[in-house]
């Protein structure tokens, strides 16, 4: 078997040494041979083709942890991955193309109307207190403007979450020009923030997740903090469109952890960023381009904990996708609250359907 050293390996498989090292720390691709006395790094010729795949799947943009579970398959299975890599891609991609183009419009005084101008929201909410938890610490609300969850965690977690969503109910009748949406939802998330500080006695650690959209007319803006999530089924494909941001997502899109695994890690339901910390954290903050037919899924983690994403959008398509869905995650046992919120973006033909 013939070895190159790190240096020589480097150079043809187009990865730095550096990479290398970091990729066989993860086992992601481990040297053919370790010198025992000197460590170092010696790779057969044979891995460059896996190396090369690694390289190009880092150029796309592909997290550790997903390269490594694409390098596990077949090449017709390592192909369909890539394909649904990249269909996410590019539905991320074009959410940053509409906020570009929302911008320039906003700079230059223009005005552009299109399809999503005559659209509205049909929507649905339900939240059940599952099988194990003796309450429910979970907020929704649904309205022909505002969708939100929030998740509340430690004594007062119910107030909290309630408090996050009420800071929000004002944009209901709330004067939404286009170019200042996003700064509203940012200011009503501050005062959301405080809101929940309020709560509580001294020494308890209280908090909450929230994930809301807020209908522009035109746009769906979104705000999100915590690890509730929000879903978009577009065209049969379900996209998940916010980030959790909690410690077992930051293992993952470091390669450390695998989804599969973080289901059981013992840290799964540590937060990085919640409502309700001395410094209010900074919320992911987006506009959405909205198409007829689209449905979105706003929901908390008491769903997406127990229900994988297959089967959320196998449901998801279906009728009465609300209490579906909570049926679903309390047959799987129900071990937290769930909570859920189904909006359609449709053409207005008949008056919207109230909150279930």
């Amino acid at each position: 078997m013939e070895l190159l050293t790190i240096g020589a390996f480097a150079k043809a498989s187009r990865l730095s040494p550096k990479a290398l090292r970091l990729y066989d720390e993860l086992e992601l691709l481990r040297p053919a041979r370790v010198d025992p006395d000197t460590g170092y790094r010696y790779y057969a010729v044979e891995q460059l083709q896996q190396a090369r795949l690694v390289a190009w799947l880092r150029r796309l943009g592909m997290p550790l942890a997903e390269i490594r579970a694409v390098r596990a398959l077949d090449p017709a299975g390592a192909a369909r991955e890539i394909r649904a890599y990249w269909a996410r891609v590019e539905a991320e991609t074009a959410v940053r193309r509409d906020l570009a183009a929302f911008l320039v419009d906003q700079l230059t005084g223009e005005s552009r109307r299109d399809h999503t101008t005559m659209l509205e929201l049909r929507y649905s909410a339900h939240s059940d207190r599952g099988h194990v938890r003796p309450a429910n610490q979970d907020t929704v609300y649904a309205s022909r403007r505002l969708l939100a969850v929030a998740d509340g965690c430690g004594p007062a977690g119910a107030p909290a979450s309630r408090a996050a969503v009420e800071a929000l109910k004002f944009l209901d009748e709330e004067e939404l020009g286009a170019g200042n949406v996003l700064n509203l939802l940012e200011d009503a998330v501050r005062g959301a923030s405080e809101a929940v500080q309020d709560l509580g006695e001294e020494g308890e650690e209280n908090g909450t997740t929230l994930t809301a959209l807020l209908w522009t007319g035109s746009k769906l803006a979104l705000v999100h903090i915590g690890d509730s999530r929000a879903y978009l089924l577009r065209d049969g494909e379900l996209f998940r469109i916010t980030h959790d941001h909690s410690v077992v997502q930051s293992l993952i899109d470091e390669g450390r952890l695998t989804p599969e695994e973080a289901v059981s890690h013992p840290q799964r339901a540590l937060l990085l960023k919640a409502l309700g910390t001395p410094t209010p954290p900074v919320p992911d903050l987006r506009l959405h381009e909205v198409r007829a037919g689209d449905r979105y899924l706003l929901c908390t983690d008491g769903l997406t904990g127990v229900v994988p994403d297959e089967r959320i959008k196998e449901l998801l398509a279906g009728e009465d996708a609300v209490r579906v869905l909570v049926d679903e995650a309390n047959a799987a046992g129900g071990p937290d609250n769930v909570s859920c919120v189904v909006a359609d973006a449709v053409l207005p033909t008949r008056p919207p359907v109230s909150v279930g």
